[in-house]
């Protein structure tokens, strides 16, 4: 069975979101597969101010790209040639790399790439956010034959793509709601909030005094209600 390696392929020019094939020139193969994959994520949380208080509850504030590292190798000198005709492992190899660091006059930004390998098939979508490449063995007349690479990559994906993995739905995240025909706020919030006497929580955000007094197409904020139910509305 033949070895699978990993690929990087490029993104290609134009408008639309689209990475070339494993022939394609600028598409990068390693030659020797990485005995290591890094993963890294960042979650940011901020601590509250509270005082008399040894462990402050925290507040989450956002969270950071997921990043890989992998180590990539790359050698010419191993080949037939005699060693003044050795291909510079620059030219062949390590500029590909280099290339995904530097910005397209097309895209204006470095171009997005995938990583794929094998069964895993495309495992990571992102950029190159750092590359490190060591050049370590040359031929006699100064040609290098030898690098390592190391990459880090930041996950890239596109805002609506994002959007679609978020949970829009959660009655913890503020919205517009726009009223329909026969609709009122009670109605509404037993569909948003799971609980119709929440009609208050609409009714303060918006201003409204009549909770029976709502129009086809009007537009209503909904806030975040995190509680299950707060007597206090009742």
């Amino acid at each position: 069975m033949e070895l699978s390696k990993l690929t990087i392929l490029v993104e290609q020019r134009g408008g639309v979101l689209q990475f070339g094939s494993e022939t394609s020139d600028n598409t990068i193969v390693a030659m020797f597969n990485p005995n290591k994959l890094g993963l890294s994520r960042t979650v940011n949380w901020e601590n509250q101010k509270a005082a008399k208080r040894d462990t402050p509850e925290m507040q989450f504030t956002g969270s950071e790209p997921q990043t890989m590292s992998i180590d990539l190798l790359f050698d010419t000198y191993d080949s037939p040639k005699a060693e003044a005709d050795k291909d510079s492992v620059k030219k062949k190899h390590t500029d590909k790399l280099l290339k995904l660091t530097l910005v397209d006059g097309d895209k204006h930004r470095p171009p997005v790439c995938q990583l794929k390998w094998g069964q895993l098939g495309v495992f990571f979508q992102g950029v190159l956010q750092q590359l490190e490449t060591q050049f370590t063995m040359f031929t006699s007349n100064g040609t290098p034959v030898r690098a390592t690479n190391h990459c880090t990559f930041r996950r890239w994906i596109t805002d609506k793509k994002d959007l679609e993995n978020q949970q829009n739905e959660s009655s913890d995240i503020a919205k517009v709601w726009i009223v329909k025909r026969g609709q009122s706020l009670a109605t509404i919030a037993a569909q948003e909030y799971g609980n119709p006497r929440a009609w208050r929580v609409i009714a303060q955000a918006n201003g409204i005094d009549d909770p029976l007094g709502l129009v086809p197409g009007m537009r209503l904020l909904l806030p975040p209600w995190r509680t299950p139910w707060n007597p206090e509305l009742s």
